[in-house]
């Protein structure tokens, strides 16, 4: 049987596939799966002995573009199609594949219920299944077997003998620091990670790699980095493959509620996320992470407010974010 999984998008999500993609795989040696996703993102898939990494640039997402998707997936010989990512441009595809008689297998994501926590703040002391679930959820209806032993990605050995052509053998203990995300509800201030980076750096013995995307992301690090001794920025510098190969060299990754908690995961790297206006309970916390290594304001009422981050606080004040750099210190 050959399977088609379809979660084209963003970064964090997709790496919330691999583990259970990995599981059904093992499981099913002798099955076939398609994995479509953005082309910078085929790292996490590495290793997987029968995952076919299929790269997706729909452009403008006409239909045109997904019709010439279509014919170069129909080449597979598609059994049945599992959507793990149920937008529009997923839908369409599922149309033209069940035309072509190819049953699909749907995500369900609780988005009303999500929303009515987030929005109505009905029940927010309520934890939801989480994306693993959901997923894992997905591929047993479409008559697969999955389990939850995934540990770590193998040892990508060319990206990781490059990591070590860049930065040398590991000395000491090596800190990712990951302060950024998509929104200001999931990002603490500028002067409150400045003094925790002063903190870090000045440790003995201590060397911090700064993890970011994003071309004002990136020359702002940059900036950190050259202020700080013993910091290294690598946001945009490197490939996906060496960036996980990096986060694997790393003793513990201290990362805002991001991408980069998922993909220290796919290494096996434990992480201390910090959590403002989003919740672990919503169901998007890291792969086997520890949920002691959370840092959090307990007991806001408001909280969560959003699911995936957003722009403005409705009291104006962003009170989440009120996380001092020692309880950061403290759990690290």
């Amino acid at each position: 049987m050959t399977y088609l999984v379809l979660r084209f998008q963003s970064v964090g999500n997709v790496a919330m596939t691999v583990p259970v993609l990995e599981s059904a795989a093992r499981l099913q040696p002798d099955d076939t799966f398609v994995i479509v996703a953005k082309k910078r993102l085929h790292a996490m898939f590495h290793g997987l002995d029968n995952v076919y990494f299929h790269e997706v640039d729909l452009g403008d997402g006409s239909l045109k573009s997904l019709l010439r998707l279509f014919r170069e997936l129909k080449t597979y010989n598609i059994d049945k199609g599992i959507d793990l990512q149920n937008v529009l441009r997923t839908r369409v595809l599922r149309l033209l594949f069940r035309l072509h008689g190819v049953k699909n297998s749907v995500v369900s994501y609780g988005r009303f219920e999500k929303w009515a926590i987030t929005k109505l703040g009905v029940r927010r002391d309520k934890v939801l299944p989480t994306e693993f679930e959901r997923y894992a959820d997905t591929f047993r209806r479409a008559g697969l077997q999955t389990d939850e032993q995934f540990k770590a990605l193998p040892v990508n050995h060319r990206a990781g003998d490059e990591v070590v052509e860049r930065f040398g053998e590991k000395h000491g203990t090596w800190i990712g620091l990951a302060p950024f995300a998509k929104s200001k509800t999931n990002i603490l201030s500028y002067g409150t990670i400045k003094n925790l980076l002063a903190q870090l750096s000045s440790r003995r013995g201590t060397r911090i790699f700064l993890f970011g995307a994003g071309t004002v992301e990136c020359e702002l690090l940059q900036q950190w980095a050259d202020l700080n001794e013993n910091v290294v920025s690598v946001a945009g510098k490197l490939p996906l493959a060496e960036e996980l190969e990096l986060m694997r060299q790393l003793d513990v990754m201290l990362c805002m509620d991001s991408a980069n908690q998922h993909l220290a995961s796919l290494v096996g790297l434990r992480t201390v996320t910090i959590w403002c206006g989003t919740h672990r309970k919503m169901g998007f916390y890291g792969w086997k992470q520890k949920p002691e290594d959370c840092v959090e304001l307990a007991g806001l009422a408001c909280r969560p407010c959003t699911m995936h981050g957003m722009n403005h606080c409705r009291y104006g004040n962003f009170a989440c974010k009120q996380i001092t750099e020692q309880q950061i210190m403290d759990k690290l």
